[in-house]
């Protein structure tokens, strides 16, 4: 069964890690996939052709969703080029760690900007197309830094803790167009990132995690495709964990 045939979805930040991983299981349920990265490279190129292996349409767009302008085209171009927009996953994200009292205020204004910005900027965009068909999920990558904190993260853990104020505000504003909005806060993702970090630092990770087990993108895959689809048809406001139990 395929939960999103015929729909079309924007994901910002698509083109590695867990934006791709979500990409890669909404075309395999039937969605036609327009994704953005900071420019056309080699990933994008493998994205779209996995997407049209999958006999779904699949787009990568080189666009900055920090800025309100690059925002508003894309979404224009994605409606003239796929006819609808029904998913949008801001997924768009960086992190620059620091303790507060190094952190610089480029370092904050960054963070800030690539994180929150962006997902003020694409929503806003997408609101007159998801008005005008009466429906549409829009999905809020947080983090578990966003509701629990982290020491060296005060620029990311703001930034994601803004996403999840923003998906409850959004989602009483436009519940009445049946537009819903929700937000997932993933724990220790195993990722290309994540891979780097020495044996003695996952082993800690894993000691406060119930499932003794860091995450995959696949299982952040599965909670979006379950938000985006209809199965989420009554959820709307709230802000699922995908952390294997570490914050109860």
């Amino acid at each position: 069964m395929k939960l999103l045939e015929g729909k079309t979805a924007i994901i910002t930040g698509a083109a590695r890690g867990i934006g791709r991983s979500i990409a890669l299981t909404f075309g395999q349920h039937g969605a036609n996939v327009a994704f953005t990265d900071m420019a056309i490279d080699d990933n994008v190129k493998s994205l779209e052709k996995e997407l049209a292996d999958m006999g779904v349409k699949g787009k990568g767009y080189a666009s900055d969703a920090s800025k309100f302008d690059a925002s508003q085209k894309l979404v224009d171009q994605v409606v003239e080029e796929f006819g609808q927009v029904d998913i949008l996953i801001n997924n768009a994200g960086i992190t620059r760690d620091t303790l507060l009292m190094r952190m610089t205020e480029e370092q904050w204004d960054l963070v800030i900007n690539v994180n929150l910005k962006s997902a003020f900027n694409m929503t806003k965009a997408v609101i007159g197309p998801m008005m005008k068909k009466k429906s549409g999920s829009i999905i809020n990558m947080s983090s578990i830094v966003g509701v629990g904190g982290n020491a060296g993260q005060v620029n990311y853990s703001a930034s994601k803790a803004g996403m999840i104020g923003m998906t409850k505000s959004v989602a009483k504003e436009l519940g009445g167009r049946n537009i819903r909005c929700n937000a997932i806060a993933p724990g220790f993702i195993i990722t290309e990132m994540t891979a780097k970090l020495p044996e003695k630092v996952v082993e800690e990770w894993v000691k406060g995690i119930p499932l003794k087990r860091g995450g995959t993108p696949e299982d952040v895959a599965n909670t979006a495709l379950y938000l985006a689809s209809d199965l989420s048809s009554y959820v709307s406001g709230q802000v699922i964990q995908v952390t294997g139990g570490m914050l109860i």
